[in-house]
C-alpha cells in the first residue's frame, strides 16, 4: 500500500524564509501549500514549485485561518505540518515615539496571528493524534534589542510554542520555534542597500561565524523539526544565527578573533 504524501502548510511562504522553507520541503518530498497575505506572492511560488499549491491567507482573519484549514484539509489530506512564518515588523523607535497602532498591528501579527494558527491547525492535528508545528520567532526574543514591539512579539511566540507543546504532547503533536538571527531576506537587504542607522553595513560583523543567515540555512531547521527525523524533540527554540547571540558578550574583550589558519592557538 502506497503511503499517503506529507502536506504541509506554511504560512507566510511567499516570499523570505518562508519561500525558502517551501522550496526544501517540497524537494524533500513534501505537498506543500504556500499560504500568504499577498496572493500574487503565494501564486508565484506555487507556479515555482511543482505540487505546490498557492493560498491567499491573513493569518490575523481567525475565521479565514478556520476556513483554509478546512478546505486544505479536503482537498489535500490531513496536514502533517504546519510552518508559521508570517511576520510584521517595525522601525527600530523608542517607546515615546511608538503608536499604539503600530504595536497592536505587530502583535496581531506575530502573536495572535500564530496563536491562531496553532490553535485551529493543532486541534486538528491532536484530535488525529499526530502532527508537528513550527513557529518562526527571532533572536529578538531572546536578548534585549531596540526592537521592542518586534522583540517583545516573537519572545511570546516562544513561550506559546513551549505552552503548547506540554498542551498537545500526548496527542502526538510536537510544538517547536526557530530564531533566525539577522537573515539575507530581500527586507534586510533593501535595508542594507537604504543604509538604515539601525543596520551596520556588514551585518554579519558581531556574529561568531562572521557572516549572516542565509534562507535556506533557516529552512533547513524549519524542514528538520517538522519531519520524523525530529521525532523526540518538543518545546524547544533552536537558534541560527551564526553564532551572534554567543558572541556578544566577546563585544567587552574586543569581539570574536579572527581565523588563524595553518596555527594552533595556544
Amino acid at each position: 500500500m502506497q503511503q499517503q504524501q506529507k502536506i504541509a502548510v506554511v504560512i507566510g511562504g511567499g516570499n523570505g524564509i518562508g519561500a525558502a522553507t517551501v522550496r526544501l520541503m517540497a524537494a524533500r518530498g513534501w505537498r506543500v501549500v504556500a499560504a500568504d497575505i499577498d496572493p500574487d506572492a503565494a501564486g508565484a511560488i506555487a507556479g515555482e514549485v511543482e505540487g505546490c499549491v498557492g493560498l491567499a491567507l491573513d493569518v490575523t482573519d481567525t475565521a479565514g485561518v478556520a476556513d483554509a484549514a478546512a478546505r486544505i484539509e479536503e482537498d489535500l489530506g490531513p496536514v502533517t505540518a504546519l510552518v508559521v512564518s508570517s511576520g510584521a515588523f517595525q522601525e527600530s523607535l523608542p517607546p515615546h515615539r511608538m503608536t499604539d497602532d503600530a504595536w497592536s498591528r505587530v502583535m496581531q501579527v506575530n502573536l495572535d496571528g500564530t496563536w491562531h494558527a496553532n490553535r485551529i491547525f493543532g486541534n486538528r492535528m491532536a484530535a488525529r493524534g499526530m502532527g508537528s508545528i513550527v513557529n518562526i520567532a527571532s533572536v529578538t526574543g531572546l536578548f534585549s534589542s531596540p526592537l521592542i514591539a518586534y522583540g517583545t512579539s516573537k519572545a511570546a511566540v516562544i513561550g506559546l510554542t513551549r505552552n503548547l507543546a506540554g498542551e498537545w504532547g500526548r496527542s502526538g503533536v510536537r510544538v517547536n520555534s526557530v530564531s533566525p538571527g539577522v537573515t539575507l531576506v530581500e527586507r534586510i537587504l533593501k535595508h542594507r542597500e537604504e543604509g538604515t542607522r539601525y543596520y551596520g553595513a556588514d551585518f554579519g560583523a558581531h556574529a561568531a561565524m562572521g557572516r549572516s543567515v542565509e534562507p535556506a540555512e533557516v529552512a533547513e531547521a524549519i524542514e528538520f523539526l517538522a519531519s520524523e527525523r525530529s521525532s523526540a524533540i518538543t518545546g524547544i527554540d533552536v537558534p541560527v544565527d551564526c553564532g551572534w547571540l554567543i558572541a556578544a558578550p566577546w563585544e567587552m574583550f574586543g569581539g570574536c578573533r579572527p581565523a588563524v589558519n595553518g596555527e594552533v592557538q595556544t
